[in-house]
């Protein structure tokens, strides 16, 4: 594999803060949402002006906000990534066990999760990517089963091109038809009666290219949005 497919892989349509502002764009005023570690982090920064959405994080914080300023860091206050957070108005910290009572108990309405590999039957897999890894599945597990939506922020394809929308996921899965939306930095992706629907492209890109570089069948019918993100 050569440096540039590798670069172009990883450069091509929305920037990482780009793909959080827009499934952020998505998430519904009201909502309850589980951030999950790595790139779905960012999603806190973006909550849409006059919207209310409430940020979970598993090891015990509800309400949280985005990333302090270097001299305002408060290593007492992180999230489940272990990086600083802030806390907004009315928010609360609890026991891990109270945070994992709140997902298991259907009181979350959205995880946004990364993702190794996505089926079009909404199996996941985002723990372990072969033999590389953290060997143990974790919150993600609690998450997908008790979350009343399941949404995936991550690169279309692995840095060295593969596609992680497949036809049938070959990591070991997470959760089993859980997945409703993806989100990547070619689109967004919803997930409808077994199979990929597109919904949206990001600067740039062709319906044909995300096509190209998913793994399995991409419906392509109907009006496709042209993602238009801050700079």
């Amino acid at each position: 594999m050569t440096d540039a497919r590798t670069q172009a892989a990883r450069t091509t349509g929305l920037t990482r803060p780009q793909m959080a502002w827009r499934a952020a764009q998505d998430i519904p005023d009201g909502a309850f949402v589980n951030l999950g570690i790595g790139m779905p982090e960012l999603a806190a920064q973006y909550v849409p002006d006059g919207r209310q959405v409430t940020y979970h994080s598993e090891n015990g914080i509800l309400g949280f906000g985005e990333g302090p300023a270097p001299e305002d860091i408060d290593w007492d206050l992180i999230n489940a990534g272990k990086k600083p957070v802030t806390l907004n108005p009315g928010a609360s910290i609890f026991h891990h066990a109270d945070s994992f009572a709140m997902i298991r108990g259907g009181h979350i309405d959205l995880a946004l999760l990364g993702a190794f590999q996505i089926a079009p039957n909404g199996d996941l897999a985002n723990w372990r990517a072969g033999n590389e890894g953290i060997p143990a599945v974790g919150g993600a597990m609690d998450l997908v089963s008790g979350a009343r939506e399941v949404w995936c922020l991550t690169e279309h394809t692995t840095k060295t091109g593969e596609p992680k929308l497949v036809e049938s996921c070959t990591y070991p899965l997470t959760g089993i038809k859980v997945v409703s939306r993806i989100y990547t930095n070619l689109g967004v992706v919803h997930v409808e009666d077994g199979r990929f629907v597109l919904k949206a492209v990001a600067p740039g890109v062709t319906a044909a290219e995300v096509a190209e570089k998913t793994g399995a069948f991409l419906d392509i019918d109907g009006e496709i949005e042209r993602i238009a993100p801050p700079a």
